[in-house]
């Protein structure tokens, strides 16, 4: 079962091309999951293995030194990208796209926001022909209308295509893979920022809120605007105690123990 599955009470509402996703957490469904989502943190800012390596070669002290290097300590740099990280987490879970790079492993400073599109999905249609997903991600204590419409600005720039270069970031990573299947995928994305060939319809528009307040009616009516050319998916993870949550995730994925 995934993080959210166990995690949270999910909701979806439907109608043809747009669908509104709603979740909150289940009693105890936080402690449930703590230790897995601090886990999914540090996957998305280091390979485990390297993580495991630091500790066994440096000890317990001095591998969290280099994880505390990595992962953001501002209360703004670490809302924004959780909410990136969990925007990504539940596109793999409950669509089928797949996120196939962590961007968070490479930030050029663990403050700093990564430019271009929060998070793209990747997908293949029954003929095994490209789909894409452009996400943006957006993160508040107290989530309002000109949240919601900047980050429906960002996703509708570029002619609702996703930006060339957060396509090339992707497809440039997957190239230096040693898997000859990443590598295929990153020639066919990196040939789509040449040719420019996806109709509108096969770039979905995602997105997804992370905030502590109930934000269903300015969210309701930002998918109702939504163009109806391609598939709209909106989707809110309310966290009443929001600042805390962040405070409390990163503080669990910065602790190797002490062993």
């Amino acid at each position: 079962m995934g993080l959210y599955k166990n995690w949270c009470i999910g909701t979806e509402e439907k109608n043809k091309r747009k669908s509104l996703r709603t979740y909150i957490e289940k009693k105890g469904g936080r402690a449930k999951v703590l230790s897995t989502l601090a886990q999914t943190v540090k996957a998305h800012y280091d390979h485990t293995d390297h993580i495991a390596d630091d500790v066994a070669r440096l000890g317990y002290k001095a591998a969290a030194e280099i994880l505390r290097a990595l992962l953001p300590q501002s209360p703004r740099a670490r809302s924004g990208d959780l909410g990136e990280i969990l925007a990504s987490e539940l596109v793999e879970e409950e669509t089928n796209f797949s996120v196939p790079v962590r961007r968070m492993r490479f930030k050029d400073g663990r403050e700093v926001a990564m430019r271009g599109d929060d998070f793209i999905g990747v997908g293949r249609d029954s003929e095994d022909k490209l789909w894409l997903l452009k996400g943006e991600s957006k993160s508040r204590e107290i989530l309002g209308k000109t949240t919601v419409a900047e980050a429906r600005e960002a996703l509708t720039r570029h002619d609702g295509r996703c930006t060339p270069n957060s396509l090339l970031f992707i497809a440039n990573r997957l190239l230096d893979s040693a898997d000859a299947d990443e590598q295929e995928l990153g020639r066919i994305i990196r040939d789509e920022v040449g040719l420019s060939a996806l109709r509108p319809g096969r770039i979905d528009h995602m997105l997804f809120t992370l905030s502590g307040n109930e934000a269903g009616a300015q969210l309701e009516e930002d998918l109702e605007n939504a163009a109806t050319d391609r598939n709209q998916h909106v989707a809110n993870l309310r966290i009443e105690d929001h600042q805390n949550f962040i405070a409390a995730v990163y503080e669990e994925a910065m602790n190797l123990g002490d062993k």
